[in-house]
């Protein structure tokens, strides 16, 4: 499955750079746009995962330090996720690694069938 494929890519770049703390569930909580920013509760929908299985993947990485959890400047009683310099480290790698993946794709595809590929993947992510 292409997506399985894609988060083996970053795993192992991730763990080739030094980030061989993270595990495949961290991926979920890192997966684009990432967490930066949001409320924990705001994560969890978009993510469609449980607020008590996010806190426990968001526990990890703040153990870890890769991300911390801030008080909301607009809500005291809520909290905003934000990645800590160590977290914004690993955003080019999973990128790059991303990017193999693409270039290796078009290669197979052929350039045109891939754009076109890309195109209607980003039409529905924009539909759902």
């Amino acid at each position: 499955m292409p997506l399985e494929t894609v988060r083996r890519r970053m795993l192992q770049r991730l763990h080739e750079n030094g980030f061989d703390d993270l595990e495949a569930a961290h991926l979920v909580v890192l997966q684009y746009p990432g967490p930066q920013g949001k409320r924990p509760s705001e994560l969890a929908a978009e993510l469609q995962i449980s607020k008590q299985a996010l806190n426990y993947l968001l526990g990890g990485l703040e153990r870890l330090g890769y991300l911390e959890r801030r008080p909301d400047p607009d809500d005291r009683r809520s909290k905003r996720i934000a990645l800590t310099p160590k977290g914004l480290a690993i955003v080019p790698v999973i990128r790059g690694a991303v990017g193999e993946i693409e270039t290796a794709w078009a290669k197979q595809l052929g350039r045109m069938r891939f754009a076109e590929l890309r195109s209607l993947l980003l039409d529905i992510n924009e539909i759902t």
